[in-house]
């Protein structure tokens, strides 16, 4: 007989429910058990071990130490035995009894408990009192007021005003791992002539790629301190020069050129293979050690501890590459050829002599950049060569303020500002 809509059939105790066939599906009316199927797992939470974690209470670190201390505010009256004369005696009494492991264990938590209820101020006063001494060589460095050139900048995350100073006196400090000497008695193949043609040719390279100047000075950095280990053919100087472009190019550009364009410059002297095998060369002899301090970041940083204009540091730049070609002066440290660069621009701009600033930042006094001082002059002097001309036709654009086409100061001049 059929049953009506919405009914349900009332089953008796001996009746049974009709099977369902394998196509047949329940109506919505029918509610699934929750509980599992015969056998099947039961449920359980993710991060608990399916084991006997059930049988594991967990506890957040330094709950009971709160529970305990909300406890002990609690308290009206303090009691009449210490809790440590509590925990002793309910030690002693367990071990004294026969109990079972599982007594002990409870006992001993017990203990940790009523420790744990210890009043805080007795964990303060128990506490080590915390060392806040400084040590002297992390202490932070007082910069008289008149020497502070970096509080101007404390909004501008990127000039780090706080840490300025430092980062100069560490490259400072770095400067002596990385001394050179004239190392031309060491090349059989080569002269000073051939590594100015070569410094000259690089600074045509900066040019034509537009790459920063911090490129070009790290380029001629590495390419002395190879040289100074490693004797070189003739034929392979370009190379080398060209390799030291490359490894720059990857440590201070931001998209630096690739190995082709570097072939190419070269008019396809070399081969792929060769400028990376070179590459690997000059990196294993140098010990991967290639953040060599270089002039440049010091002269800007010394420009700015004078505030000097761009026409003036544009000057002193063109001094400072002029000396990349000169020999003699690769065993100058960077730091103090910029200073030479940079009081020899001073004296051109009649902006007077080294000053106590300078002197603060730089390290160097008046007596110590001297002798730089006159061997720039010396080089600026002498005649130039025809086959030297990059950096004479770079600086003599409107871009650099045509620096390179001013006149030197005579040598009277620069003598009466140093002997000051």
């Amino acid at each position: 007989m059929p049953l009506p809509r919405g009914k349900k059939p009332a089953v008796t105790a001996g009746s049974k429910m009709p099977k369902l066939s394998e196509n047949q599906e329940e109506g919505p009316q029918v509610k699934r058990s929750s509980s599992p199927p015969h056998g099947a797992p039961k449920k359980r939470t993710a991060f608990i071990d399916i084991t006997n974690a059930h049988k594991v209470q967990i506890s957040l670190p330094g709950r009971k130490k709160k529970e305990a201390a909300k406890k002990q505010v609690k308290k009206t009256s303090a009691p009449s035995v210490s809790t440590k004369n509590q925990a002793n005696l309910k030690k002693s009494s367990s071990e004294s009894s026969e109990g079972t492991p599982a007594e002990r264990e409870t006992t001993d938590a017990d203990e940790e408990e009523e420790e744990a209820a210890a009043p805080v101020e007795e964990l303060v006063a128990a506490a080590p009192p915390a060392v806040c001494e400084v040590p002297s060589h992390h202490q932070k460095q007082q910069i008289p007021a008149e020497f502070d050139v970096d509080s101007e900048n404390s909004e501008d995350c990127y000039m780090c005003p706080e840490y300025a100073k430092d980062i100069f006196d560490y490259l400072k400090q770095r400067e002596e791992k990385f001394v050179l000497c004239n190392y031309m008695s060491t090349q059989p193949s080569l002269n000073p002539e051939m590594r100015a043609i070569l410094i000259d040719w690089l600074v045509e390279v900066q040019e034509n790629f537009e790459l920063y100047h911090e490129t070009l000075y790290l380029a001629v950095k590495m390419t002395d301190h190879y040289l100074a280990k490693t004797p070189v053919h003739r034929e392979l100087l370009q190379l080398v020069g060209s390799t030291t472009m490359l490894i720059a190019s990857k440590f201070e550009e931001r998209c630096p050129p690739c190995v082709d364009d570097f072939l190419y410059i070269c008019d396809d002297a070399y081969k792929k293979e060769e400028i990376i095998s070179m590459e690997a060369n000059i990196l294993q002899t140098l010990s991967f050690d290639i953040n060599i301090p270089i002039p440049y970041r010091f002269l800007r940083r010394y420009a700015k501890c004078v505030s000097a204009g761009m026409d003036t540091l544009t000057l002193a730049r063109f001094f400072c590459e002029m000396s990349l070609m000169e020999v003699e002066l690769v065993s100058v440290r960077g730091s103090l050829l910029a200073s030479a660069c940079l009081l020899l621009a001073l004296v051109t701009k009649e902006l007077g002599g080294w000053s106590p600033v300078l002197e603060f930042h730089s390290g160097y006094r008046t007596a110590d950049v001297v002798p730089v001082v006159r061997s720039l002059h010396e080089m600026l002097q002498a005649p130039p060569d025809d086959k030297l001309k990059a950096v004479r036709n770079k600086y003599s654009h409107k871009v650099f303020f045509e620096v390179a086409s001013l006149p030197l100061v005579s040598g009277d001049i620069l003598e009466e500002v140093l002997s000051q």
